[in-house]
């Protein structure tokens, strides 16, 4: 017995609680299983204000009066709401004809009414000529074809695990509706017409009909839940509310700079690489500094280049390595701004530098760069840049710097010589770059990102491309105050040159406490919130002014499943992906292994062959 055979067949009996099972023995009689057959439920009980269906409650109730004038919008919060519901709109056009007719008896009485009270003396009544003047221009508009008037239904179905979760649900949503002076009333005996007129059967069995003319009929439309679906851009994932596409385009917004926060294992650096993936089949050229060299399957699989960055590596970035000039710049303020860059660097590098220091570092870079006539009075583009041990001999020379050279001969002469001093052997002219520094020591690796920053940056203004520059596991450069300061610089002037930044991290807390954390955080027009752990959550919902529902959302969510921000719009997202692309950017060990398999299963197949 189906689910519409039993409401059928209950309609036929006048108990008031009725209790029917749905035999499976009864539907293998009929010699068919259809599909009503497999979603009914396995028992009924409908009762004066509920029904059970199955483990299920559900509570029907309906609209019995609105206010005199409705606002655009006024039902987004219910459709909104975090619960599970239906909807029904039933709208019964009246013919303008007979409603001219009703309106002409309606103004006719309210006319005698203040005719009436004008005779006796009476203070004017404000209700009485607010609705004379209403009925007038309503009927001039329906007169003039401008309005229409409808029989409107409107009713809900609420459904919950308990009564008390229906109770619940169904004292927040009369709050919402009260307080625009829109009121309800449960369906009291009459669950069943009020169940089956929310059903998809387009059939209006309570007929609680209330009269609205075309403008605040338009207020309801029920079709406001929150998306971020555009014309153009790209897939980021599913809106886990209503199921549309989360399609957007970062290079639309006031800037084009993204944060990713979630913890270890949630799916950031999937839902990162599909981004990546989609991105460069628009044309956009990508590059990633990558700490764990989990893009190394992507860039292959994409014709991209990788550089692994490390002490024994054959790659090597010349951080006095300057930028062309171009015509519309000024060479000293290029050349000024690499000093700066690189006091900045050499403060790291030293873990520190006293005033006196610093004065000395500025003066001997600038010093190192005359002696390969590199100055900011002419063009010294293609002039050959100087080595960190030109730097080395620059500053032994000077007074008072014993203790720079001696914590600097490490990088020209010590353990981790091979790394800095080598002029630069690399470019980035491809579509999509990857530089990964897993194999860099832990100590090097906050060098190692600035160094990689800057050479990025110098790339970037030298040529305006539209470009996205990811940075994965950023907590990194956030642990120095100078590549914090750079980072935020970069993510600050990357939309003049058309680049986008995408700050990736799981160390929220070390992110933000940073200061830099939040004006980065600032700075990005999109902001992605994965699984997060209890730790972390109630920094987030302070930053981000998440309601309760969306904090319990976080911890609760699956891998690849969180909130997408979007300039002033939030939704919930899961980030799905096809199989080719899975393929592609998985992560997962497993995966790996079997894909690395069945390569090396093709490849002793084609020696065979």
């Amino acid at each position: 017995m189906s689910l519409l055979d039993f409401l059928n067949r209950k309609k036929e009996h006048s108990q008031d609680q009725m209790v029917v099972p749905v035999l499976p023995k009864d539907i293998y009689k009929q010699g068919s299983l259809e599909l009503v057959d497999t979603i009914a439920p396995t028992a009924l009980s409908i009762g004066p204000r509920e029904i059970e269906l199955g483990e299920k409650f559900v509570r029907a109730f309906y609209t019995i009066s609105y206010p005199r004038f409705l606002t655009d919008g006024w039902f987004s919060p219910v459709i909104n709401l975090d619960k599970v519901l239906d909807v029904s709109v039933f709208i019964h056009p009246i013919e303008t004809a007979q409603a001219l007719r009703d309106f002409q008896k309606k103004v006719a009485e309210v006319e005698s009414q203040i005719n009436e009270r004008e005779a006796k003396g009476l203070v004017r009544d404000p209700l009485l000529d607010t609705a004379y003047q209403d009925l007038e221009t309503l009927r001039n508009n329906l007169q003039q074809a401008q309005e229409k008037l409808f029989e409107v239904g409107l009713y809900l179905a609420l459904y919950g695990d308990s009564k008390e979760e229906i109770d619940k649900t169904e004292g927040n949503i009369r709050g919402i509706l009260d307080a625009k002076l829109v009121y309800t009333k449960p369906a009291l005996f009459q669950q069943e017409q009020g169940f089956r007129s929310c059903l998809p059967l387009g059939t209006d069995e309570l007929l609680v009909n209330s009269k609205l003319n075309s403008s605040p009929l338009s207020s309801l439309f029920p079709f406001v839940s929150f998306d971020l679906t555009s014309d153009r851009g790209i897939l980021y994932g599913i809106n886990r509310h209503n199921s549309s596409l989360i399609l957007f385009d970062r290079f639309s917004l006031e800037n084009y700079n993204s944060v990713i926060f979630a913890k270890s294992g949630s799916g950031k650096s999937y839902a990162t690489k599909l981004e990546v993936l989609r991105s460069l089949m628009f044309g956009t050229d990508v590059i990633v500094i990558d700490p764990e060299r989990e893009y190394d399957q992507l860039a292959e699989a994409t014709g991209g280049r990788s550089f692994h960055i490390s002490l024994s590596s054959e790659h090597h970035i010349n951080p006095f390595d300057l930028p062309a000039v171009k015509e519309d710049e000024d060479p000293k303020d290029i050349l000024r701004s690499n000093i700066i860059a690189l006091v900045g660097l050499f403060r790291i590098m030293l873990s520190g530098l006293s005033p006196e220091e610093d004065a000395i570092v500025d003066r001997a870079i600038s010093e190192t760069y005359a002696l390969k006539d590199i100055t900011g009075d002419a063009d010294f583009t293609g002039a050959e840049p100087p080595l960190l041990s030109d730097f080395e001999q620059v500053l032994s020379g000077m007074e008072g710097s014993e203790s720079l050279v001696e914590r600097l001969s490490k990088y020209t002469r010590g353990t981790w010589a091979g790394f800095l001093n080598q002029p630069t052997n690399i470019d980035i002219k491809q579509q999509f770059a990857v530089f990964s520094v897993r194999d860099m020591e832990d100590e090097l690796k906050p060098v190692a990102m600035y160094i990689i920053t800057h050479y990025i940056w110098n790339a970037v203004r030298h040529e305006l491309k539209k470009r996205l520059l990811i940075i994965d596991e950023a907590w990194w450069m956030m642990k120095s105050e100078d590549t914090a300061s750079f980072l935020y610089s970069v993510a600050k002037r990357g939309r003049k040159y058309y680049l986008g930044v995408c700050t990736i991290t799981q160390d929220v807390e070390d992110f933000l406490k940073s200061p830099y954390g939040r004006p980065i955080l600032t700075n990005s027009s999109l902001q992605l919130l994965l699984k997060q752990s209890p730790t972390t959550i109630n920094v987030l919902q302070e930053t981000f002014n998440l309601t309760d529902e969306e904090k319990y959302l976080l911890l609760e969510a699956g891998v690849g499943e969180g909130l997408f921000f979007a300039g002033l719009k939030h939704v919930a997202i899961k980030v799905v992906a096809s199989y080719t692309e899975d393929q592609i950017i998985t992560s997962d060990p497993s995966q790996l292994l079997a894909i690395k398999q069945e390569k090396e299963r093709y490849a002793q197949q084609d020696k065979k062959a």
